[in-house]
């Protein structure tokens, strides 16, 4: 059975930095792609950061230079590091494995980040 728990969410001040993990049950990344996805009020979710298994990385437009996406394949941990946020950056933010040959997807349960004066 595969887990996450997301950590690291908070309030922080337009400008501030967070770090969100999230915390797997020992998942091979080997055999997955790992994203991070937000959603915000009223809005659908939304597709941040990618690393593929192969360490390849992609982010959408309106975080590129400022959100990287990492792994501690000696944790089994996933990050997000998030430098200069913005008001319009909050949101439930959720990591996710998506494994290659049985084509399964796991979530976790969602860390709140907001970011307001």
């Amino acid at each position: 059975q595969v887990w996450l728990v997301e950590s690291g969410g908070g309030l922080v001040q337009p400008g501030g930095s967070l770090r969100l993990s999230c915390e797997t049950s020992g998942a091979n990344f080997k055999l997955y792609r790992m994203t991070w996805h937000r959603q915000a009020p009223g809005k659908e979710r939304e597709l941040v950061a990618t690393m593929t298994s192969g360490g390849s990385t992609n982010y959408t437009d309106s975080v590129k230079g400022r959100f990287t996406i990492s792994i501690d394949n000696v944790k089994n941990a996933i990050y997000l590091q998030m430098h200069s946020l913005k008001p319009e950056d909050t949101a439930v933010y959720f990591c996710n494995l998506h494994h290659y040959f049985i084509h399964t997807d796991y979530w976790g349960q969602g860390t709140q980040v907001t970011v307001s004066s």
